[in-house]
């Protein structure tokens, strides 16, 4: 192993494993949060609130689209949506604001820290049922929060390359997740690595009716294993900007793509996520740094820093047009920091 791929394998792990939790929602709770979703959908795919182009998503789970392969977001679509409950700190839904402002997730994730300071900054749900899978979904880091370069303002394939490279450090803004499952039906399950990419993974078995975990997912490699059996039926025209949908009349699920039905669920079938995050702080100088904005990067700086990098170590990059969409740019950001985990376990059918 090379000292970089050891440096990033180190590097790339939680501050704590992440932590079992059971019963995280009351009833009553749950039903509001699925009730928001029945009632406000259809909802995009998650790839279509993150993504524009094929290289900013292979850039977040790591790998480089190989010379000559022509793919569009239409050709890796995942039948996985995705909507927001509360952004910025601040939740949509009054019904459910005891959820978002939860004293109870707010103790964990200091605890999780050995913080003092904690302040919820985003919650969101995703929603799928059984899809078809012939192969096992690629790990991911979370969005990788930095001061000054954030999911606010910056691409989510940036903020993880930023976090692969470790050029970056002093500038990690502490993050920790309450992430809570409720699926009864087969495979679905939450895979993780907590000892680095490299490492041996771990997985959060079933039963995950109101299960949940305490997390660091920014700096941890883990996937949302295939839901439903893996021979489920095939989803016809399904694209990136299809959404998924509740049906109140037919009390069942549907897959849309240009507004018109593709596939459909039985509620039985489907697999609920909720997500929930915060920033955390060690102490009161730390909130001060990131609350006054004296110590935050730009954007420019860190596309600086990774292009002088990159080039310290020999590589050959055009000084980018528009960074933050450059496909060619980002190619070359990826195959400078990329490391992903190797080890497969999930046994698949012969396709």
């Amino acid at each position: 192993m090379s000292d970089y791929i050891d440096q990033m394998n180190r590097a790339l792990r939680p501050v704590a494993p992440p932590q079992i939790l059971e019963g995280v929602y009351t009833e009553d709770q749950f039903h509001r949060l699925q009730e928001i979703i029945k009632r406000d959908g259809p909802w995009p795919t998650i790839a279509a609130h993150h993504f524009q182009s094929v290289e900013e998503l292979i850039a977040t789970v790591t790998g480089v689209v190989p010379e000559g392969l022509d793919l569009t977001l239409d050709d890796i679509a995942s039948p996985q949506f995705r909507g927001f409950y509360a952004q910025n700190s601040v939740s949509f839904y009054p019904e459910i604001n005891d959820c978002f402002y939860n004293d109870g997730f707010l103790e964990l994730v200091k605890n999780y820290w050995g913080a003092q300071y904690a302040k919820p900054t985003m919650m969101l749900f995703n929603v799928c049922g059984p899809y078809p899978a012939v192969a096992p979904p690629p790990a991911h880091l979370d969005a990788v929060t930095f001061r000054g370069v954030r999911y606010e303002n910056s691409p989510v394939w940036l903020m993880n390359c930023m976090a692969k490279s470790g050029l970056f450090t002093d500038h990690l803004v502490k993050m920790a997740q309450v992430i809570t499952w409720w699926y009864t039906g087969e495979n679905g399950t939450f895979t993780y690595w907590p000892d680095g990419p490299l490492g041996d993974p771990k997985i959060l078995q079933h039963p995950l009716w109101n299960k949940g975990v305490v997390v660091q997912n920014e700096l941890m490699f883990h996937r949302g294993d295939p839901v439903g059996a893996f021979d489920s039926p095939p989803i016809a025209n399904l694209k990136h900007l299809s959404e998924m949908g509740y049906d109140p009349d037919a009390d069942r699920w549907n897959i849309y793509t240009d507004g018109e039905p593709v596939h459909s669920y039985e509620p039985q079938d489907m697999r609920f996520l909720v997500h929930w995050n915060a920033e955390v702080y060690a102490d009161r100088d730390e909130m001060r740094r990131s609350m006054d904005h004296t110590d935050d990067l730009t954007i420019e700086e860190a596309i600086g820093r990774l292009l002088a990098d990159m080039r310290g170590k020999g590589m050959k990059v055009a000084e980018p047009s528009d960074p933050l969409h450059d496909t060619e740019f980002i190619r070359a950001v990826v195959s400078a920091y990329t490391i992903a985990p190797t080890t497969e376990w999930l046994e698949f059918p012969a396709a």
